[in-house]
């Protein structure tokens, strides 16, 4: 039998996907999750770790884009309709401080700055537990009709 239920809007689809305690294929790879869904409102935590390291002997900055992508995308995501879906189109990372190991558990904030019918745009935080920043990004995200 096809599955009628009608599509969610996208804070219920994210607040679906949190609850059912199931981390997506990304999150999985670099040890991240999302924690915390609000209207225009999104948090990721994770705890890089040696794994994500680049030459340098600090955490790669890819780490740091992944969630600060994640985070924008996901922000955008809770305002969107069951009959909207998004891509992003430009990220601008400004990178603060490095990452290490010793770093501990850091969070990603996304929120909406402004939503229109084509364009979102977003930013985001990367900040350890005692507020530090590491760093952050703007976003610049296509709103499509599925």
């Amino acid at each position: 039998m096809p599955d009628t239920t009608p599509p969610l809007p996208g804070i219920d689809q994210l607040r679906a996907l949190m609850e059912s305690d199931v981390t997506l294929a990304m999150g999985r790879t670099l040890g991240f999750h999302l924690v915390e869904i609000g209207e225009g409102r999104v948090v990721f935590e994770g705890t890089p770790g040696r794994e994500v390291y680049n030459p340098l002997g600090t955490v790669h900055g890819g780490y740091a884009a992944t969630l600060l992508d994640s985070a924008c995308g996901c922000a955008v995501h809770t305002m969107l309709t069951a009959e909207q879906a998004y891509s992003t189109l430009e990220l601008k990372v400004s990178y603060h401080r490095a990452m290490t190991a010793e770093t501990g558990t850091v969070r990603a904030v996304g929120t909406v700055i402004s939503l229109g019918r084509r364009a979102g745009f977003s930013e985001a935080r990367l900040t350890d537990a005692s507020g530090r920043l590491y760093a952050s990004a703007t976003s610049t995200l296509i709103i499509m009709q599925r």
